[in-house]
């Protein structure tokens, strides 16, 4: 009988037909508070369109609170400060009213920096001409104004002095050097233009991104035709792995050996070292190629005898493999799925920062009267308590008080809206959370839906279903939402719970002593480890669920208990097909990169002048962006492949369909038992279970 904790096993149903009939809607309620959830999302992403100004963040205002660089600042995307030093001699009242770089001094659009020094030194008999007039207040005409030098000067509009400043965020700030600095390093600092790199970087991709695509399109027919390959090169690939291993680890033997028996000569030992920073000293003692022997020795022998004595799992291991081939051959739209999931991943990526963007800006700006200082005429009373509009404020607005100026302090959290940001920010990003979650596992329940008709499929390829992979995405939406939407939930709770802990241990690192950062550590670990078996025990239940229809927990329990009826085939399954996917993905990433690099470094010439290298000003930019595109399409292929494998093999395992007499259905198993030659029950076996 099989343990308790395996579960009972399930009876042979002649009934059973396939993933396709006898279904109904699963966790409804799950599903309607998905449903409700979603509701409120986009209520909330409305809100956030009607009260967020997402303008606040993009661009910088003047003096006035117009934005620059759009409406009638058009042209002028940077705004010019008048006199930076302002932000750190100010009195402690308007520091504090400060928010971010709205210092109190007259801020202008400039369609760019100054890049010189410039400042006056004598106003008498100097021109009003003597100013720059594109960095002046718009309000004024140089040519035609009858305003004195030292009059535009005290109403700030005209600076009466300025720096070479540079553009961060649009912002003119002071590009601070210290004149001791070494000539080259200042010489390093202005060499390093990181626009123009920005500019010759785009320059490149614009020259060469035909080759850039043929690059990626050679790694998805790589990927593709590996992926096909396997079912007929995947025993030979896994055992010529297997031995590469084994030979690797006697070489490593042999090669310790060699080292401990130079230095056996030797005495020093590492008592006589002791505790040095210096490693490589170690590696001059026996001591240390002793133990590296044994922990290979021990290793190499482990490997072995797992080889020796799980080679049959292995055979079995190898026949999901090339049957896993054989269903991607025959359902090629699934190993495009992952840009299903990309795209709907990408949606929700960008509605979660938009709305956070929107919900950010929700408030309206708060402008109020600050005195720059407040020691002259009347300007004790302009403390920063007084609401102004910057677009109407001007000299009569605060008699008796010339240093006045209307100020950006904040935006308004005063509403009831503006009260309850952070909530809405909270749920945003545990909406966010769950919708991604949910987009995962739709996409890994499609997938299974899709494979599992090919297994039970009765005569391959002609009772396949005509549209596998759209029947499996529309059968998943209509019966099981809930189901995925419960699976997700609690994989985005315990997302959470990691999110908290990680914001407790940032906020709280400078105070903990070594317990607590200890208990931190634990925990992190703990719920790390949690999550990565949610996903797992997720990924298999969304499979259950696509096979036979149950709810969440039933298709969880089911898959837990039998997984955990055939663990040793499970970890042998895995292991084996993570390490033909990592050979796979090394031969695809590395292959494309190596061509990539005797391609744009010239060393494979193309005639004529369709392309030439010497053209490019980085020719890496090309080689890492087409190595990184090959890592992503291989990654995609080859998640799709393992979804295969994983769903045939718990397919194979499930005893309520290997008991079906062979005659009446020639499908995956027929292979399987061609393939092996073994016995096909689970690693536990059962009282009264017989193949027919």
């Amino acid at each position: 009988m099989c343990p308790v904790s395996a579960g009972e096993a399930a009876q042979f149903d002649p009934t059973f037909h396939g993933p396709i009939h006898n279904r109904s809607c699963t966790d409804i309620i799950c599903c309607v508070l998905f449903m409700l959830v979603i509701l409120g999302y986009m209520v909330v992403g409305i809100i956030a369109w009607l009260y967020g100004d997402p303008r606040h963040v993009l661009y910088p205002r003047n003096s006035t609170g117009s934005f620059c660089g759009i409406d009638h600042n058009k042209g002028k995307p940077n705004v010019f400060y008048f006199d930076l030093l302002q932000c750190a001699t100010s009195t402690n009242v308007i520091a504090a009213a400060l928010n971010g770089l709205q210092c109190p001094t007259t801020q202008v659009c400039v369609s760019e920096c100054p890049k010189i020094f410039w400042g006056l030194t004598d106003y008498l008999g100097l021109p009003a001409a003597a100013f720059n007039q594109s960095l002046c207040n718009p309000s004024i005409n140089l040519t035609t104004t009858t305003l004195s030098v030292t009059e535009i000067v005290d109403k700030e509009l005209c600076p009466f002095f300025y720096t070479p400043t540079t553009s961060v965020d649009g912002k003119s700030l002071l590009f601070v050097s210290i004149k001791l600095c070494f000539a080259s390093v200042r010489d390093v600092v202005n060499s390093f233009n990181a626009k123009d790199v920005g500019v010759r970087i785009f320059e490149d991709f614009a020259s060469a991104w035909p080759w850039i695509l043929l690059g990626l399109v050679i790694s998805m027919l790589v990927s593709m035709l590996f992926l096909l390959l396997l079912r007929f090169t995947a025993p030979v690939m896994v055992w010529l792995l297997i031995l590469g291993l084994l030979g690797a680890g006697g070489y490593g033997i042999w090669h310790c050996y060699w080292e401990y028996d130079n230095y056996k000569t030797r005495a020093v030992s590492i008592t006589d070292i002791g505790f040095t920073t210096n490693l490589e000293v170690y590696l001059q003692t026996q001591e240390t190629w002793l133990a590296f022997l044994i922990i290979i020795a021990v290793a190499e022998a482990i490997i072995l005898l797992t080889v020796i004595f799980l080679r049959k799992r292995i055979l079995i291991a190898i026949a999901l493999i090339q049957e896993a081939s054989r269903a991607v051959g025959h359902m090629m739209s699934t190993l495009l799925y992952p840009l299903v999931t990309f795209v709907l991943v990408l949606v929700c990526v960008a509605y979660w920062g938009i709305t956070a963007l929107y919900l950010a800006t929700s408030g309206a700006p708060i402008y109020r009267v600050v005195a720059l200082n407040v020691s002259q005429g009347d300007c004790e009373r302009y403390n920063g308590t007084q609401e102004c509009d910057p677009l109407n404020f001007n000299s009569s607005s605060a008699p008796g008080c010339p240093s006045a100026r209307c100020i950006f302090i904040r935006y308004n959290d005063e509403g009831l809206l503006q009260r309850n940001i952070f909530n809405l920010q909270i749920y945003n990003a545990v909406a966010f959370l769950w919708c991604v979650n949910f987009v995962i596992a739709l996409g890994q329940c499609t997938l299974a839906g899709a494979f599992a008709s090919y297994y039970w499929a009765f005569s391959k390829p002609s009772d396949i279903p005509y549209f596998p992979l759209s029947s499996a995405f529309i059968r998943t939406l209509r019966y099981h939402v809930g189901s995925l939407a419960f699976g997700a939930l609690i994989l985005t709770l315990v997302q959470i719970v990691r999110i908290l802990l990680e914001y407790i241990d940032h906020k709280t690192r400078s105070a903990q002593n070594p317990c607590a950062r200890f208990l931190m550590c634990c925990l992190k670990c703990c719920f790390w480890c949690l999550e990565k078996f949610i996903k797992f025990l997720n990924r298999n239940a969304y499979i259950m669920i696509a096979v036979y229809g149950k709810n969440f927990c039933v298709s969880a329990k089911n898959a837990f208990f039998l997984l955990m009826r055939n663990i040793i085939r499970v970890v042998v399954l895995d292991k084996v097909t993570d390490l033909l996917l990592f050979f796979g993905k090394l031969l695809v990433v590395g292959g494309v990169a190596v061509l990539s690099f005797f391609f744009f470094s010239g060393r494979i010439p193309l005639p004529g002048e369709t392309f030439r290298s010497e053209n490019l000003n980085y020719y890496w930019m090309p080689i890492i962006t087409v190595a990184i595109g090959s890592y992503l399409i291989a990654h995609g292929f080859f998640s799709v492949y393992n979804m295969c494998v994983d769903t045939l093999f718990l397919c194979f395992c499930e005893p309520a369909h290997t008991h079906a007499p062979r005659h009446r259905h020639r499908h995956t198993r027929t292979y399987l038992d061609t393939d092996t030659h073994t016995h096909l029950d689970t690693d536990t076996p059962r009282h009264g279970h017989t193949h027919t």
